[in-house]
């Protein structure tokens, strides 16, 4: 095995999407997907002999959407669903009932605050404030946390940038990444895991512990070992890796 082969092997390659390879929009559908960013994504994955995977809040459909006509690996709803090699596990509404009627309470609850929105995405469902006047964001804000709440120890809470997720508590991103590094092509690599935002943050502590590393995209208070300035700064690196350039994440700058 040449030495470029044995130090593509060492690693598994695992990339948040929203404000990670593209930047975080106004509304969730208002996403801008750089016109370069599936090319070097699918040459960095064959580059890693296919360990390469999505990890993300959004649904396996919607990152799909964004990225056609590629299709890649995917843990969708924080690892509610997953996707390997084309095989598509978990995820279906029906599952959760009482989530299902917690949906309803929260586009009844906030029908009254102006551009609150409720993305429900079937098996979760976040509520979005960005848009909204700082007295409404408040009001969205107690109201997911009150749903949340009331649906108690099945399901918990992530809150992130101007945004409350209701997710089921056993999903997590940190889940989703041990489960992909159970199996071909990532089974015994070291994870490189890419996040921004406070729901990634778990996952940063999984990697750490388990011997991987982590990259803050931006700024705040973080676990992770490494950090980069923004997505544009990503999307560079990835370009660079996809191309040839060594991957040494040990050169990143220190969190």
């Amino acid at each position: 095995m040449s030495q470029e082969a044995r130090q593509t092997a060492d690693y598994a390659l695992f990339l948040d999407f929203d404000g990670t390879l593209v930047e975080i929009a106004p509304r969730p559908d208002a996403v801008r997907v750089d016109p370069d960013l599936v090319g070097t994504l699918e040459r960095l994955r064959e580059r890693l002999g296919g360990a390469l995977a999505i990890v993300t809040g959004r649904p396996v459909t919607v990152i799909d959407n964004f990225l056609t006509p590629a299709r890649f690996d995917v843990a969708g709803l924080h690892g509610v669903e997953r996707r390997v090699d084309g095989h598509l596990g978990g995820g279906r509404p029906e599952d959760h009932p009482d989530l299902r009627a917690g949906v309803e309470r929260l586009h009844a609850e906030t029908a009254r605050y102006e551009a609150v929105l409720i993305e429900d995405k079937g098996a979760s469902v976040a509520v979005h404030w960005r848009l909204a006047a700082p007295s409404d964001a408040a009001a969205a804000e107690a109201i997911v946390k009150a749903v949340a709440s009331d649906l108690g120890s099945a399901y918990r809470l992530q809150l992130g940038k101007a945004v409350g997720e209701i997710v089921p508590a056993d999903a997590t991103k940190g889940h989703a990444i041990r489960a992909f590094l159970e199996a071909a092509p990532y089974a015994g690599r070291q994870a490189i895991f890419l996040g921004d935002d406070r729901t990634d943050e778990i996952a940063f502590a999984s990697v750490n512990e388990d011997g991987g590393i982590s990259v803050r995209i931006g700024d705040g208070e973080t676990v992770a070992g490494r950090r980069l300035a923004d997505p544009a700064a990503v999307r560079a690196l990835l370009a660079a890796w996809a191309e040839g350039t060594p991957i040494d994440p040990d050169a990143l700058p220190a969190a």
